[in-house]
């Protein structure tokens, strides 16, 4: 791209010289390559783009990095990090809660913590990690319960669907369980 704009801007003697298109070309090329690592860099200072940068979020926060875990999750480790810091309360707990996939949530205390995952069917894919984030920020003295939403019978059967036909829709007993008849 810069070597044509390179180009464009010399005379036309200078265009014919085999000597001034190579170094033109070297020249865009190496601009090419400066954008495209300046773009690279902007992206990681995002978290939901960052992907190389997490690693520096990480060290930062004090987070134990694992690279072989998906991005997002690491991604949602960063984002409840940086969200928990004071006093903890039912609202900074849904905040650090909702960083991850999955994860609205309703929290309730009565002696203990309750937290009620109400946006999907199923447990988050980093359930992990939510529960050593959850352990670190809420105080030490309550116990957590958490709990998921999943396809009940009852809901199955107020469908007046078959067993034949969830059957031929090829859905598993897992899929039912975890996201219901759409």
């Amino acid at each position: 791209m810069h070597k044509k704009e390179i180009l464009r801007s010399l005379h036309k003697i200078e265009l014919d010289d085999p000597l001034i298109n190579e170094i033109s070309g070297s020249i865009g090329l190496t601009l090419d390559n400066y954008d495209a690592s300046i773009d690279d860099f902007k992206r990681q200072l995002d978290i939901d783009t960052a992907n190389w940068g997490l690693s520096i979020y990480e060290k930062e926060l004090g987070i134990t990095a694992n690279i072989n875990k998906p991005l997002e999750d690491r991604r949602s480790v960063i984002k409840s990090k940086l969200r928990g810091t004071g006093k903890i309360g039912a609202t900074e707990l849904e905040i650090n809660v909702e960083s991850w996939l999955n994860g609205d949530v309703e929290v309730s205390f009565d002696g203990k913590i309750n937290i009620k995952f109400v946006s999907d069917y199923g447990i988050p894919a980093n359930l992990d990690d939510l529960k050593q984030r959850v352990r670190e920020i809420a105080p030490a003295h309550l116990d957590v319960i958490y709990t998921f939403k999943f396809t009940l019978y009852n809901e199955v059967k107020k469908k007046n669907v078959s067993y034949d036909y969830i059957k031929s829709q090829n859905i598993t007993y897992f899929e039912l369980l975890n996201g219901g008849l759409n």
